[in-house]
């Protein structure tokens, strides 16, 4: 005897599905401190001046907790700001942010043996992000604050 599946039972399950895993990017996003630099630093304009990027694909950027997204953030160092953006799929809750350089802090972390800058963004949010320094290296931050 075959089972059948009624429509109405996979739509219930697929809905279920998606709004479950909004609910996780939320979250993720609360945890973060994403959500908490959406409210000053949300992206309303494109990099521009000389650009360097790193990510999305092989880098792990650590934020509050020590939380990560790993190949999944891009990191964007223009002339006016730092820009932030995460890969579509993962993208409800995390819209893209752009961070002016003045309302970022420089300084080094260490975790176990691994060693990374920190980048305190927001004067007042103050949310950590913690690169490799080969992302610092790719994205030139090693030379706008080159006495830390």
């Amino acid at each position: 005897m075959q089972a059948r599946v009624e429509p109405f039972l996979a739509l219930i399950v697929v809905i279920s599905v998606v709004a479950f895993w909004c609910g996780i990017l939320y979250f993720i996003s609360f945890l973060t401190g994403w959500h908490a630099l959406t409210r000053r630093f949300r992206a309303e304009a494109v990099p521009y001046g000389d650009i360097k990027s790193a990510g999305p694909l092989f880098y792990t950027i650590y934020m509050r907790y020590w939380e990560h997204y790993s190949s999944a953030v891009r990191l964007t160092a223009a002339a006016d700001a730092l820009y932030a953006s995460i890969l579509l799929p993962f993208r409800i809750g995390h819209p893209p942010l752009r961070i002016p350089w003045n309302e970022i802090q420089f300084g080094r972390a260490q975790r176990f043996m691994f060693r990374y800058v920190e980048l305190k963004l927001g004067n007042e949010e103050k949310i950590p992000v913690r690169i490799s320094l080969r992302m610092a290296r790719n994205l030139g931050i090693l030379d706008r604050y080159p006495s830390s």
